[in-house]
Order: C-alpha cells, then sequence, then structure tokens
C-alpha cells in the first residue's frame, strides 16, 4: 500500500494521519488481513513502532505511537488519566442540537481485536462522556425512504472518556447516527448516500490530538485533514465551507 502521511516524527514518538478502512494492527477478527498502520509504519520508518491508542478500523484520522518501550508506556498512561484532548468531526443523520454533552454509560463489548478471551458479560457499564457543537446543517430534497427530505448536520465531537466506539454508540442513542456507520448506523442513510453520491465509508475523523511530549513534557497539538471524500461528502451534503488541509479547525 503506499505510504502513511506523518504528522510528527522525532526520536521518540512518531504521529500518522490513519486512512479509513485500515485496521492499527493485526486483528483476529480479520486474520486475512494483509496489511496494518502497525506494519505498514514499520516498514515505512525501518524500526519497530510501539501502540498507544486505536482507532476503528473505519475511522480516520491521528494515531500517536511510541518508538520505544518507555515513550510508549508514557503516552498510555496520558490516554489512561484522561489527560489527552481528543477533538473528532462527524456527518450524522439529522439537525443535532446546537451544542450538547452525552452522558451515558457503556458497557465494553467483548473486544476480539484486542484478544480472542471473552470478557466478562456481568461487568458494570462504564462512565462514558460525549460533547459535541453543532458546526453546520442541511435539508436536501433526497429521501431515505420515511420522509421526502433528509437532514445531516456536521458536529465537533470532544469526547471525555474513550469506551469502545464511544462516538459512533452515542450518537446512535441520541438518534442521530454517524453516516456510513455500517455497525451502529442507518442502513437506509447509508444506501442513499452510496446510491446519490457514491460515497461509502464512516464519516467520522480524529482531527486534532493534544497531548505532552513523552520526553519534554511539552504540548503537542497533532492535525489531521479529512481526506478528499469526507470533503466531498461535506460539499454534496451541502455542509459549509471547505475545512483547511492542513487540520480541522472547524
Amino acid at each position: 500500500m503506499n505510504e502513511l502521511e506523518i504528522l510528527h516524527l522525532d526520536d521518540k514518538c512518531v504521529a500518522v494521519n490513519k486512512p479509513p478502512d485500515l485496521l492499527v494492527h493485526r486483528s483476529f477478527v480479520a486474520t486475512r488481513e494483509k496489511e496494518n498502520v502497525v506494519r505498514t509504519l514499520g516498514r515505512q520508518l525501518g524500526r519497530r513502532v510501539f501502540t498507544v491508542h486505536r482507532l476503528d478500523r473505519a475511522t480516520s484520522g491521528v494515531l500517536i505511537f511510541g518508538l520505544d518501550s518507555e515513550a510508549a508506556r508514557s503516552l498510555t498512561t496520558q490516554f489512561e488519566r484522561r489527560e489527552v484532548a481528543k477533538t473528532y468531526h462527524a456527518i450524522v443523520r439529522g439537525y443535532t442540537e446546537d451544542c450538547g454533552t452525552i452522558d451515558m454509560p457503556l458497557k465494553e463489548p467483548y473486544d476480539r481485536i484486542a484478544t480472542p478471551v471473552e470478557t466478562d458479560e456481568n461487568k458494570p457499564a462504564q462512565e462514558a462522556i460525549t460533547k459535541f457543537e453543532t458546526l453546520a446543517q442541511s435539508e436536501l430534497p433526497i429521501s431515505a425512504g420515511k420522509y421526502p427530505t433528509s437532514r445531516f448536520s456536521f458536529v465537533r465531537v470532544t469526547p471525555q472518556t474513550g469506551r469502545r466506539h464511544q462516538i459512533r454508540r452515542h450518537f446512535k442513542h441520541t438518534a442521530h447516527p454517524i453516516v456510513g456507520d455500517i455497525k451502529h448506523g442507518d442502513n437506509h442513510v447509508n444506501q442513499l448516500i452510496e446510491r446519490e453520491f457514491g460515497i461509502r465509508r464512516l464519516m467520522l475523523v480524529a482531527s486534532e490530538l493534544r497531548i505532552s511530549h513523552p520526553s519534554t513534557g511539552e504540548t503537542m497539538v497533532l492535525s489531521a485533514s479529512a481526506g478528499e471524500d469526507f470533503e466531498r461528502a461535506r460539499e454534496l451534503l451541502q455542509l459549509g465551507v471547505r475545512l483547511p488541509v492542513d487540520g480541522l479547525t472547524g
């Protein structure tokens, strides 16, 4: 595959703009997939990279790795302590409120990517909080089946916790599923977007990461462009002006 876009590189860590539909690392549920970010990046840099966090396979955007075990532990600890500020952008179905907080505990689903061993089904739901702000809205004269028109919102999302599929599950809960979400989304809307515009991807981008450098402690602000497919979807759905190519600023 093509080389990954490097957003930051020094002797302790590297950040890339992960493309959609690419696993971060090997998965027990996709054993036939030969390519993943860890393998591709390791080959690209000619050295081992250490996983710090993950993005869903379908999500694109900022992904950071340690370049030694000590740096990776430092970065991982920041995620565990909620010291990392994460910003996403998404296109969702319907009209969202101007801003809001989704506070709904989530049970961690059986994670076959992390381990092939079943997790405790009786484990209680864990705190999960997602804040959002609506940046643009549109209504188009195309029907997904129930109504003659379809409404969409473009939102900036700042998750306060990091549960698996948190953003996707939270927006499904509010009846505003993310466009292109096969698992948690609205299949009628997904099919409409693919039929009308030829677009088929999850409209969710990890656009910015603020994290302290593992050695210097200085704040790193890592930004990733949304990609041409995401921008094309915004334009076709009439959701505001084009975002800067050097990063999402809202």
